[in-house]
């Protein structure tokens, strides 16, 4: 049996542009999913100010009639 020479390769050309696609396309599609979620929880933030605000006002008005 004849042995078979094994060279030792780095990353061919196309095997890198690949990893570097992947790698930032993988970093968009994060930062696209974190700032959904962030914004998602932000409304919900937003809305419950709004709620306690509105809240907060209407109980002073009522609150000042009954006196």
């Amino acid at each position: 049996m004849a042995e078979k020479e094994t060279e030792k390769r780095g990353l061919r050309l196309g095997d890198l542009a690949l990893l570097i696609v992947l790698g930032v396309v993988g970093v968009l599609v994060a930062f696209w999913v974190l700032s959904f979620v962030a914004g998602i929880i932000w409304w919900f933030v937003k809305m419950a100010i709004l709620v306690a605000v509105v809240g907060g006002v209407l109980y002073l008005l009522v609150g000042r009639r009954r006196r």
